[in-house]
Order: structure tokens, then C-alpha cells, then sequence
């Protein structure tokens, strides 16, 4: 109306200027969620054309979709319900908005249990926390792990919430109910530097090559180095882990210790315990490491959910926190262009794993 008139709302502009607004008319259209009744702006001259609603029109399609996405984006269910009466003028109850959210359940357990891929060339996993009310608030983590296919796919296969803070024992359990959905074989496997994850790793996929994620491990030394220090650190970093071999690596590392060493005795202790999960990274061919030097894939969409999660303050249950999340990961990279950018990345790092893990890419080409 305002593009219309050509003025807001109570300016003066409006005052004696021919055509203005004349009040609302209210009329019901009949929506996914049953009839709605909306408040359509009129102006005296009746010649404003509504743009959402349009003149006449009786049925509103996609609420169902609406709530969803708006869902997905963060926004509560009162939140939701406030925008729609802003947009259209309608009354939706935060009941009948829950309702709507609830029709993905089970579809989110069909998801949870569908068949998976023989083979996957490199898995992230990692876990996120929200909070949930279970008695008192505390914070709860969610499982997260992507497989990237033969085909360059990124593939999340689920979402499973624990109990206290992330441990191995539980990825344990994850792990397992992966490989008894089909994967059989898993090249390398990039996570942080928990205790124990390898050992749980080794236990479901004996030839996987457990890979720390550079990222988290730089990420680790800038919480244990004064800001100030962020940019020479890094500096000094950088050759440690793009070196050519683990000789190199290490020497490398030694410049970097005969630096920093006396002032962040943390950070090199640090460094010195993850080296063995490290290390299988410089072995790698740099289309590999290009694949797998960070977990940027789940870390992408740990943002995400970070982002959808953060304005609910906590959820009352599993379920309602699980809801959220595969609501956050339905709407991701809608236009494709994401998966066109990997897939032209993933060719060149494909044929580096056929060669470094001959006959498990393609096993029954053996």
C-alpha cells in the first residue's frame, strides 16, 4: 500500500492528496491448515491490487512450506505465528504452527534408518550442543556425521542425541548402527581430537585412517594464545602444516617451538599429543588434503544449526531439538550451486583416492 499511495502510514504526505487508505476488509481463504481469516488493506479509489493475497482469491497454497522454511531459518514458533499475522494479516496459532513441524517426524525416522552407500572415500563427524530441559537446562550433544561419496556427494547420515558431553563411547554406538546400515568401508574419517575416538573408529572400520581436523587443531591454539599473538602464530603455523612430509613437519615444528614454546607451553603439549592423529594428512596428495584439510563440510552446517537453534534458548525434549535441526538441514543449498562447486572439486581428489586406496573405492572393480 505504501508503494501505492506513494506514502507510509500517518505522514504527512498523505494528508489531502487525493487517493488514501480506507481502513481493511476482513475475508477467510481456506489454507493448508483450514480456514484463515486475513486483513486485506483497501484504499479509497479501489484500485490498490494486493500482491500476496490477490483480489478474489479464496485459497492460500503452501503454509505447510511457509512454516517449514521459516522453521528451518530459526524462528520460533511465535515467531512464525507473529509473521504471518504481519505478512497476511492472519491468525496461527503457535499450536497449529508446532502441529505443521510435527508432520516431519516421520520423515525424520525414515531418513534416520534409510539404506546407505557401500563405500565412502572420507567421513566428517563431529558433534554440536544445544541445550534441552530435561529436569533443569544443560547442554545436550547431537551427533552430526557426512559421508562424501563415490559420486562427490555430501551425504549426512544422521542426527542422533547423546547423553552429558560428546563421548567415544557414544560415537561408538553411532558408528556401529552406520556400518549396520551399509557401509562397509570408510577410507578416512576427519574428526577433532577426542580421546578414544580413534580406538572406537579402528573397532567399526579397521582400515580407516583416522584423520585430526587442522582446523580444529589451529583453532585450539588461538584459545590458548593471547589475541595479539593470533597473526605471527598463524604465520608461523602455516609451514608446519602445509609441509611436503612429516620430516619436513617436524622440523618445521621445532622453529615453531624454539619461538612460542616458552611463552605457550600449552600449545606446543597440544600440538605433540595430536601428532599421530596429524600426520596422516601430510602422506596425502594435495587434492586430498584439499578435501580433508579441515571438516569445513560439517562445520558449514554446524553453523547452521547453530543459527537455528540459537533463538529458541533450549528445547523441551530430544525430539523437539532433533526436529529443529533436520528442519535447518532440509533447506540447504537450495539452488544447487554448493554441490556444483564440490562436484567440480571432488574429480581431480577422486582419482587420488583410487590410487592411494586401490580396489576399496570401487570394490567390485577389484
Amino acid at each position: 500500500m505504501d508503494g501505492h499511495l506513494g506514502y507510509a502510514k500517518h505522514t504527512v504526505e498523505g494528508r489531502d492528496g487525493g487517493n488514501s487508505r480506507n481502513g481493511v476488509r476482513t475475508k477467510t481463504v481456506i489454507t493448508d491448515v483450514g480456514p484463515v481469516e486475513i486483513d486485506v488493506p483497501r484504499d479509497r479509489d479501489g484500485t490498490f491490487e494486493p500482491a500476496i493475497v490477490r483480489k478474489h482469491q479464496r485459497r492460500l497454497g503452501g503454509v505447510d512450506d511457509m512454516v517449514l522454511s521459516l522453521s528451518a531459518k530459526g524462528l520460533t514458533t511465535g515467531e512464525i505465528s507473529a509473521h504471518l499475522a504481519e505478512v497476511y494479516g492472519a491468525s496461527v496459532s503457535k499450536d497449529t504452527i508446532s502441529a505443521i513441524t510435527d508432520r516431519v517426524l516421520g520423515e525424520i525416522t525414515d531418513w534416520q534408518s534409510r539404506p546407505l552407500d557401500a563405500v565412502y572415500p572420507v567421513m566428517f563427524i563431529d558433534a554440536i550442543f544445544v541445550k534441552l530441559r530435561d529436569g533443569q537446562v544443560a547442554n545436550r550433544p547431537i551427533y552430526v556425521a557426512i559421508g562424501v561419496s563415490v559420486d562427490g556427494e555430501r551425504d549426512i547420515l544422521g542426527l542422533w542425541a547423546g547423553q552429558g558431553g560428546e563421548g567415544a563411547k557414544y560415537w561408538l554406538t553411532v558408528l556401529t548402527e552406520i556400518k549396520n546400515r551399509g557401509v562397509a568401508d570408510v577410507c578416512i574419517v576427519c574428526c577433532d581430537g577426542l580421546k578414544g575416538l580413534p580406538d572406537s573408529i579402528a573397532a567399526v572400520w579397521p582400515l580407516a585412517i583416522v584423520q585430526t581436523c587442522v582446523l580444529h587443531l589451529i583453532r585450539h591454539t588461538f584459545r590458548l594464545a593471547g589475541r595479539h599473538d593470533w597473526d605471527p602464530i598463524a604465520k608461523a603455523l602455516r609451514p608446519v602444516y602445509t609441509a611436503p612430509t612429516e620430516a619436513a613437519a617436524r622440523e618445521r615444528f621445532a622453529e615453531f617451538t624454539a619461538v612460542w614454546g616458552a611463552k605457550y607451553p600449552g600449545i606446543i603439549r597440544m600440538w605433540d599429543n595430536a601428532w599421530a592423529e596429524f600426520v596422516p594428512f601430510l602422506a596425502f596428495e594435495l587434492e586430498v588434503r584439499r578435501v580433508i584439510f579441515s571438516t569445513n563440510a560439517i562445520e558449514s552446517l554446524n553453523a547452521r544449526f547453530r543459527r537455528a537453534v540459537r533463538a529458541r534458548g533450549h528445547f523441551p525434549n530430544e525430539q523437539a531439538a532433533i526436529k529443529c535441526l533436520y528442519l535447518a538441514l532440509r533447506s540447504l543449498d537450495p539452488t544447487g550451486r554448493g554441490r556444483q562447486r564440490w562436484a567440480v572439486r571432488w574429480k581431480p581428489a577422486l582419482n587420488a583416492f583410487a590410487l592411494m586406496f586401490e580396489g576399496r573405492i570401487f570394490p567390485n572393480n577389484k
